[in-house]
Order: structure tokens, then C-alpha cells, then sequence
């Protein structure tokens, strides 16, 4: 290992501490960082603009301006009424209904699209409620990566492997959604039970619940019909956007021009309201792990899992399934698959081995294993930037005292799956 990957690993290592302990706040220790890789020179500044996945942060910058203005038309209260009134304002339903919601919502949008609209819905049950909205906040986010896992478009990296794998969405569906609905079922019971203590309502909170008219909370109906409709458009510009051969972030950020350009509200206002730490954060670790794939660490450990297998189909898909979980729950997933994808290609080439089996393996492992950390899974940087504008703190200790249990009972149902109906 030369002096170059052994910096990377070092700068990588003390942020990852640092936000562990939450000494330093975490977009400030990603962009020191982030500053020490430029500073040293490990990488130049052209490398470093190249590493950052303007995708995603235009998909998340769109998608937050287009939130903010929806917001103004009352349409999250009157989803949030609505919701709460078809389970009678039982927050032991309402978990379970969020994260059903959250995951199959998932499973058709981007992760990060489903967590902002979802969240403030939550946020207002909460307060009609009077309960933390942290329990269901949890289970939707953990959700929205379980959900992006059944198909070809819920999440980068499945998109990553299909294009590469010549494997198409029916398939991704018939293959990986019958575990996803176990794996899903499984992690939202075990949130509502270890959440049960803290979801008591008053009766008498109920009971107004039931009295509200979710009609009254609309209070800008042209608003939300443009909104709705712009709305519309996106998504459906996510689903097609690889026909029309334009990027997810090119479709988000039109929808925001769009809605800027018709809702007449000021742009300044608007931009307030977009989660630039979060932003900041993700740039700043796209730089970081990206130096590390320059320098050839990851290439260096996706190697190193292939090697430890010596060919044998069963072991590869299990050691690819855990180390894909593992390190995915600490990485950025997509680099680590666009290194593991030639590497299969190549076993494959090698050994004549029917490599199909791995592919579903790479995908279960790198997306469920977003739900191990904080720093796992956009929708989860996300939901932590947007949570502590609330007023609500989500720790790293906290979502991983969750996440990475729920993660291994993920990735272990995963492996019985892969053994009993792939790996034969």
C-alpha cells in the first residue's frame, strides 16, 4: 500500500470518527476532509469537481425547492389529517402504514423524493399527535432503502447493474421483490415494537383527530393544482428519463424552474429553505470516498472479496451479499459497484460460472446495507439534515443503534433467500 492510500485511508478514517462522535459538526468535518485531500495534493481540484455526483445534488436541490412550495398550499396537512383519520389516529397503525407507504413509494421514485415528501406529512400527525416524530421518521427512511431495492429505478446502484448486466426492470421485480416484501414486513414490525412505548395518545387527541375537515387545511388551491401538475411531470420524467436521455437532475431542477417561474413566490425565500449543510456534506464526502477509488483502495477491496472466494458460486454470492452490506453501510455504494461490476463480468469470463446469482447479490448487499449508519444512504443525510432544521436531532449513535441491527436481520434473510432460490 503506497503513501497515497494510506493518507486517503487516514483522512478517511479520522472523518468518519469525527462524525461518529459528533465533535465537530458533520458537514464541517466532511469539508476539512474534503480540504486536507486538495491541500496535500492527494488530488487536484479538476479531480475533486469530478468526483462530485451532480446528479444527486441536483435531484436533491430540485426536489427541495419543489417541496417547500407544495408545503405553502396545505397539502401535507391534509394528507397528514387524512392519513390519521383512516386508522383513527392509532400511531401504532399510522408506523406501520408510513413505512408501507415510504417503501412502496420507493420502489418507483428516488429514495431522497420520497423521504422529503414524506416527512412533512409526518411531522404534522406528530403534532396533532403530540408524540416525537422520530419513531416514524425512523421507520420511513429505513423503509424508503428497503423499498428502492425491489426494482430497477428505486435506487442508483440497481439502475448501475441493470444497464451494465443487460437486466430489466421485470426482472429486478421478480427476483428481488418477494424478499423485499419479507424483509420489509419483518424490519416494520420490529420499529413498531421497539417504538411502542413512546406512540401513547390521549383518547381525547383521537377523538379531535376524527372531528378535523382535511378539506379546510388546502389554503392555496391554484397553487397546488400547478404544484400537483409540475409534480406529476417529474415523476414521470424520473421514469422515463433514460428514454428521453436526460438525467434525473436535469428533470428535478426543470420542475423547480417551472414552479419558480408560475408560483410567484420569491426565490429567496425559497432557497432559505433548501438544506445547503446537507448539500455541503455530500460534496464533501463524494470527494473523500471518491479519492479513495482514484487512488485504488476500493478497486483494492472489491478485489480482495473476489479473491477470498476461489471461484465457488455459493461463496462468492454470500461473501459479496455481506461485504457489499458491510461496507456500504460506511461508503458511498455506487463507487464500490461500479468497481465490483467488471469484477463479476470478469469471474464470470474466467471461470464460466452463471454469474446472474451475483448481481442480485451486489444489489441486496449495497442498497440494504445503506440502513447500517447515517452516512449509509442518501434518503438517511437527508432525513437528518431536514430533521434537525425541525428541532429534532437525529445522532449517528442513534440511527445506528437501529439501522445496522435491522440491516444484518436484513442481509440475513437476504443470504437464505440467495441460498435457497439463487445460489444453487
Amino acid at each position: 500500500m503506497n503513501m497515497m492510500q494510506l493518507i486517503s485511508i487516514g483522512v478517511f478514517v479520522a472523518t468518519f470518527i469525527i462524525i461518529v462522535t459528533e465533535k465537530i459538526n458533520r458537514t464541517v468535518a466532511a469539508m476539512v476532509g474534503a480540504m486536507i485531500l486538495l491541500v496535500v495534493k492527494i488530488i487536484d481540484q479538476g479531480e475533486a469537481t469530478r468526483f462530485i455526483d451532480y446528479t444527486t445534488v441536483g435531484v436533491l436541490v430540485g426536489m427541495m425547492i419543489i417541496v417547500s412550495i407544495i408545503k405553502r398550499t396545505g397539502l401535507f396537512q391534509y394528507l397528514a389529517i387524512k392519513a390519521a383519520k383512516m386508522v383513527k389516529g392509532d400511531p401504532m397503525k399510522i408506523i406501520v402504514l408510513f413505512g408501507i407507504m415510504t417503501a412502496v413509494l420507493s420502489a418507483f421514485l428516488d429514495n431522497v423524493t420520497t423521504i422529503l415528501l414524506m416527512i412533512p406529512v409526518t411531522l404534522v400527525i406528530a403534532k396533532l399527535l403530540k408524540i416525537s416524530p422520530i419513531p416514524f421518521i425512523m421507520s420511513e427512511v429505513l423503509a424508503s432503502n428497503i423499498g428502492g431495492t425491489a426494482t430497477l429505478i428505486g435506487d442508483p446502484p440497481n439502475i448501475m447493474i441493470g444497464s451494465e448486466a443487460g437486466i430489466g426492470f421485470l426482472d429486478f421485480v421478480l427476483n428481488l421483490s418477494p424478499v423485499i416484501i419479507v424483509i420489509l414486513i419483518v424490519s416494520v414490525y420490529i420499529i413498531r415494537n421497539i417504538y411502542k412505548n413512546d406512540l401513547h395518545v390521549d383518547e381525547k387527541l383521537k377523538e379531535h383527530i376524527m372531528k378535523l375537515d382535511e378539506n379546510t387545511a388546502i389554503v392555496d388551491k391554484k397553487l397546488l393544482i400547478k404544484s400537483l401538475s409540475v409534480l406529476g411531470l417529474v415523476i414521470l420524467g424520473f421514469f422515463l428519463h433514460e428514454h428521453l436521455e436526460y438525467e434525473s437532475s436535469t428533470v428535478a431542477l426543470a420542475g423547480a424552474t417551472i414552479l419558480l417561474l408560475f408560483s410567484g413566490i420569491e426565490i429567496d425565500e425559497l432557497l432559505v429553505e433548501v438544506e445547503w449543510p446537507t448539500i455541503f456534506f455530500f460534496i464533501s464526502l463524494f470527494i473523500i470516498v471518491g479519492t479513495l477509488e482514484e487512488v485504488g483502495v476500493i478497486s483494492m477491496l472489491a478485489k480482495l472479496v473476489i479473491e477470498l472466494t476461489k471461484g465457488n458460486l455459493v461463496i462468492t454470492g454470500v461473501v459479496i451479499l455481506w461485504s457489499s452490506a458491510i461496507l456500504s453501510a460506511f461508503l458511498d455504494n455506487i463507487p464500490f459497484v461500479a468497481t465490483m461490476i467488471p469484477l463479476i463480468k470478469g469471474l464470470g469470463a474466467i471461470s464460466g460460472m452463471n454469474i446472474m446469482p451475483l448481481w442480485w447479490a451486489l444489489s441486496l448487499g449495497a442498497c440494504l446495507g445503506g440502513n447500517g449508519t447515517l452516512i449509509g444512504a442518501s434518503a438517511n443525510v437527508v432525513t437528518a439534515g431536514v430533521m434537525e432544521k425541525e428541532g429534532y436531532k437525529i445522532t449517528f449513535k442513534d440511527f445506528i443503534k437501529l439501522g445496522f441491527p435491522l440491516m444484518l436481520i436484513s442481509i440475513a434473510i437476504s443470504t437464505v433467500y440467495l441460498l435457497i432460490f439463487q445460489l444453487r
